[in-house]
């Protein structure tokens, strides 16, 4: 199984950090995507396909000397400042023929969270029903024992759900083939999840519930100083 993760955004919301955001410390010596990938390797995923914007060059020389046994595949976005990630993933296509786990560079979780996922026998995403449905970020409706919408917009019958996936390859064609029209269409400024709501009666993806287990995103510095403080690098 490969992993695609997603880290071609500009993190305009952390401030002036002068690099990419997944190489932002969480504690000396360990940043963002090192705590990523060291829970994948745990895992026995060591495939992995890279979404990247700026600073490129330093996120690809950090990772390849850091991690010679991960066998790495790095797609640039050179449209980063003007397009969401639906069009970083329609430029990785063409490396994403099969199951893979998706998630989104700043986004931090549990291993136990992750290995859960990874042995569930269907297409899931992570949501937590211990926690209030966020006002901004990320929700999924639930409806007959699967998710049918995900959206920052939805509150009725949803959860609060985060951008940590794993997606059989029957389930990711159709969202991927959707994601491929979204873009030849220019709509390449919305979420990928714009295009799933679209054919998601074509998927069948589950609910897991992390059951107050940690997995966030880190979007700016209040979110970096809950991950410093939440142990989350012992987990």
């Amino acid at each position: 199984m490969k992993a695609l993760i997603l880290n071609s955004g500009l993190g305009s919301r952390m401030g002036d950090i002068k690099t990419c955001k997944c190489l932002v410390e969480i504690a000396e010596g360990q940043t963002i995507v090192d705590l990523q990938l060291q829970a994948l390797c745990k895992c026995g995923i060591t495939d992995i396909c890279m979404t990247t914007g700026p600073y490129a060059d330093r996120l690809e020389a950090y990772l390849r000397a850091r991690y010679p046994d991960i066998t790495f595949e790095f797609v640039n976005n050179p449209r980063y400042n003007e397009t969401n990630y639906i069009y970083s993933i329609f430029l990785a296509k063409d490396k994403l023929q099969g199951d893979i786990l998706m998630l989104h560079g700043d986004l931090l979780f549990e291993t136990s969270l992750l290995q859960e996922i990874i042995h569930y026998e269907h297409s899931v995403m992570a949501i937590d029903t211990t926690k209030p449905l966020p006002d901004k970020d990320f929700k999924a409706v639930v409806e007959n024992d699967k998710i049918s919408k995900i959206g920052v917009e939805f509150f009725e019958n949803a959860v609060y759900a985060q951008p940590l996936y794993k997606l059989l390859w029957q389930d990711w064609k159709a969202w991927l083939r959707q994601i491929e029209e979204f873009c030849k269409n220019g709509n390449v400024s919305v979420y990928a999840e714009n295009a799933l709501n679209q054919v998601s009666n074509k998927m069948d993806i589950k609910a897991l519930d992390a059951l107050g287990r940690l997995c966030f995103e880190v979007d700016n510095m209040e979110d970096l100083d809950y991950a410093i403080g939440s142990g989350i690098i012992s987990r």
